[in-house]
């Protein structure tokens, strides 16, 4: 019998992000690959100690509990770099700690961005950055994660905040504000355009499915899942927020909360909401809120552009 992924929520996520492998990637760099894989079998019955996404994650499978059996809302893949040998201790430490992961590819080096949309994945995880900025290259929904986040989070609620431009919507207006005519262009143009929508960004589908999972979830009644709640949080400011709400209504998506800060340390927010996730295009804004939340670096667009 098949399975179906076409109507749930699919993250896929790699093992270097679900757990620290930093102890065996010292092993692999320092005595190779015979070894490692040796190394890895000798403590396949020791499970690896948590990733950067693992809270995140374990919370995220959670919108499954009191869904009947093969109608579960949420599927989270592993697309790992790792050797199937190396695979069992990966499975058994997943098993460890309860989490509801049982589809899985090991590539043996090859990155795993290829099949991001072979599992319908909206979102992939990762703790390797060159593997995340080839998968936003070739315009897979890919972010690089930088933090854990807050340990205590409320169990009532996944709370997931998105920057707007650059990740659910392109780069457009980003491009015009660092042209030369910079904000007072950037002001100009939102104006002008406030009724025309953006094109979407490499977040919009794993937005948009969100949004969805989040109507559905209230008009069944939420069960013993945690509610969802989704906010946007982003420099822009009036007048140009009447842009990112006609763009959103255009798509026929809604949000929570909208934080229009217009300059205003996005980490201001962050630490008193506490999402379990947060994702945004520019390092800057992420780096201060490392201990708030789960930080998402999505690579895209003129704001990640290479000079060098």
């Amino acid at each position: 019998m098949s399975f179906a992924l076409e109507n749930k929520l699919v993250i896929a996520i790699s093992s270097s992000a679900l757990f620290d492998l930093s102890e065996s990637d010292e092993v692999f760099r320092k005595e190779g690959d015979s070894e490692y894989r040796q190394w890895m079998s000798d403590r396949s019955d020791e499970p690896l100690p948590p990733g950067r996404a693992f809270n995140f994650i374990r919370k995220f499978l959670s919108l499954n509990l009191g869904a009947p059996a093969g109608e579960e809302p949420v599927e989270v893949v592993l697309l790992s770099r790792n050797d199937p040998e190396a695979g069992v201790r990966v499975f058994r430490s997943i098993r460890h700690y309860g989490l509801g992961i049982v589809r899985a590819a090991f590539l043996d080096g090859r990155s795993p961005y290829p099949y991001i949309s072979a599992f319908n994945a909206s979102l992939f995880l990762s703790a390797n950055y060159g593997d995340v900025v080839a998968a936003v290259e070739a315009g897979y929904p890919a972010g690089y994660i930088l933090s854990a986040g807050y340990p205590e989070q409320s169990e009532d609620e996944l709370k997931i905040a998105f920057d707007f431009d650059g990740v659910i919507a392109d780069d457009r207006a980003e491009r015009v504000y660092r042209s030369d005519g910079g904000l007072k262009a950037f002001v100009a143009a939102e104006e002008r355009d406030a009724a025309i929508p953006l094109d979407p960004g490499p977040m919009k589908g794993f937005f948009e499915k969100l949004s969805a999972l989040q109507a559905r979830q209230r008009a069944e009644g939420r069960g013993l899942a945690p509610g969802l709640r989704i906010a946007i949080i982003t420099a822009r400011n009036a007048p140009a927020h009447e842009r990112l709400i006609n763009t959103l209504r255009s798509w026929g998506i809604y949000t929570d909360e909208v934080f229009f800060l217009g300059g205003v340390e996005k980490s201001r927010i962050l630490e008193v909401m506490k999402p379990d996730l947060f994702l945004d295009d520019q390092r800057g804004h992420l780096e201060p809120a490392g201990s708030f939340t789960a930080c998402v670096h999505v690579p895209f667009g003129i704001a990640n552009i290479r000079t060098s």
